[in-house]
């Protein structure tokens, strides 16, 4: 085992596609980041094996900022200290629905509830009228792919030298942003087929590399288009940046973690 770095900051996305917030600490479990993505819409204009509304159909999306209402409740699985003093292989469980209710501000400071019918009619609004929207909720996160997403903060600068531009990390709209010992860009591809262990308990079987689309071309603040970084990951990285995981021993995360290779 070697550390080979520490957690930088973690981050989930209560409602696929819009703004992330930045915790202190988040809990990692087999489906994913506790409270991650547990909302999405999906379009009726777009394809069955990837029916979601995101910023790639309305890009001002990811402007949008959830919030869960009663975020003590939100912050972790409701039994997670007693079900560890119990076993550590017990899975604790989560709030129910109305406890994990999210409010949504949008960017022109409007507040909805998000199963309010106004904000669909919001996020219609200036878009193709081929998109019908449907609230969507699930009890494990939404992700694309794999369950938890891992970032190097020396991957994000590379690109910004590469390219001239300041790459905000933010882009990349990861779980856990690592600042690796390592001043290499995309040191954590050599990850893939390791496990880490992030803390004291969390391990983690890094599984892949993270194939990025458009998404990572919009500023998290303004939603502009930056094409330059998507071209540069594209051709100098065979379209990835950071890595996929999944999650085989449960447990609290905190900033500042260390984070260890196991294999």
């Amino acid at each position: 085992m070697s550390v080979i770095g520490t957690v930088e900051s973690l981050w989930r996305y209560p409602v696929k596609s819009m703004r992330g917030e930045e915790l202190d600490e988040i809990f990692a479990g087999y489906a994913g980041v506790y409270g991650d993505r547990l909302f999405a819409f999906e379009s009726s204009a777009s394809p069955k094996g990837f029916p979601f509304f995101t910023g790639r159909e309305h890009r001002q999306m990811i402007r949008y900022r959830a919030r869960f209402r009663h975020a003590d409740k939100a912050a972790q699985p409701i039994n997670v200290a007693e079900a560890e003093k119990l076993s550590p292989n017990i899975n604790p469980i989560s709030a129910n629905a109305a406890d994990l209710m999210i409010d949504v501000e949008t960017p022109d400071g409007k507040t909805f509830a998000i199963d309010d019918p106004g904000l669909i009619e919001h996020l219609r609004a200036n878009i193709d009228e081929k998109h019908e929207l449907t609230l969507l909720r699930s009890d494990k996160a939404i992700t694309d792919c794999r369950p938890l997403s891992i970032f190097a903060v020396q991957t994000a600068r590379k690109l910004g030298e590469e390219t001239g531009v300041a790459v905000d990390k933010r882009r990349f709209r990861a779980n856990v942003y690592v600042d690796l010992t390592s001043s290499d860009g995309f040191a954590e591809d050599g990850f893939v087929g390791c496990s880490l262990r992030i803390g004291s308990k969390v391990t983690v079987a890094v599984l892949q590399r993270d194939a990025r689309c458009m998404m990572i071309t919009l500023d998290p603040d303004t939603a502009e288009k930056t094409p330059a970084i998507l071209k540069q990951v594209a051709q100098a990285h065979e379209g990835m940046a950071g890595v996929y995981g999944a999650v085989l021993v449960e447990g609290m995360l905190r900033k500042g973690d260390p984070v260890e290779l196991l294999n």
